[in-house]
């Protein structure tokens, strides 16, 4: 995931309520929003076999983006991608869970790691200051430090408290935010390495990169304070596709 907006243990309804962009390279391979042999609701990156987000059904959350910083990139051999699925198929606490990731976080490109049990928000960046509960409210990120007040994250924040201010929303409302394609000034750019040609296309929140690089699905969901999920996913690329799940968490 490249942009995620949500609203986390606020709402009366819902533990979680997200909706995620998906930016990637159109010619790699994924598979579509399924449940897993383990047991896992999520998309499946079928190049590293790792995802950008999903559910265990015993009462994990997970999702990931990418930390962008072009000039320390470096080939590696480890998927970012294997610390979604890592802590999903785990059964430690997510501090414990972190704190291991914590001891090896040099051994990935930037990444910032979302994490639940049901009782706490968590995120790890290792472009961070370490492991910090999230706290409840309207958050977003991109390929920053969450709530970086990057154009698209300052929009998506917006949207995002004025749809809760008018209602309780659907799945419907959710998939109508982050598909923004207005692209920021050049006075607001980040430096993250990229040309400014490249840095303006990617600001925009639904991203086209001529006809290789860009937004290939956005996912929407709604946790209720019940345990049930409800996860629609919505790929563009390379052909247009809506998968649905709906399931119930049950902690261990």
């Amino acid at each position: 995931m490249c942009l995620i907006s949500f609203n986390w243990d606020e709402h009366p309804e819902y533990q979680l309520i997200l909706v995620a962009n998906r930016d990637e390279y159109f010619n790699r391979p994924t598979q579509s929003l399924h449940q897993w042999e383990n047991g896992i609701y999520a998309g499946k990156d079928l190049k590293e076999g790792g995802t950008w987000m999903g559910f265990h059904p015993s009462g994990r959350f997970a999702a990931l983006t990418n930390y962008r910083d072009i000039r320390n990139e470096v080939p590696r051999q480890r998927s970012r991608g294997e610390l979604v699925t890592g802590f999903l198929e785990s059964e430690e606490n997510p501090e414990d869970y972190l704190k291991r990731v914590e001891a090896i976080q040099h051994e990935y490109n930037g990444f910032n790691l979302l994490v639940s049990d049901t009782k706490n928000l968590y995120v790890l960046s290792n472009y961070g200051n370490g492991i910090s509960i999230v706290n409840p409210g309207v958050h977003a990120i991109s390929n920053a430090l969450l709530d970086s007040p990057w154009p698209k994250v300052r929009m998506a924040k917006r949207q995002f408290e004025e749809l809760l201010s008018r209602k309780t929303p659907e799945i419907d409302d959710l998939h109508g935010l982050l598909q923004s394609t207005d692209l920021a000034a050049a006075d607001e750019l980040p430096a993250t390495g990229l040309t400014t040609e490249l840095e303006r296309a990617v600001s925009a929140q639904f991203i086209r990169v001529d006809d290789y690089y860009g937004t290939v699905n956005t996912t929407a969901l709604l946790w209720d304070r019940q345990g049930q999920v409800h996860v629609r996913e919505v790929r563009t690329v390379p052909q247009q596709e809506v998968t649905e799940c709906t399931f119930r968490l049950n902690s261990r």
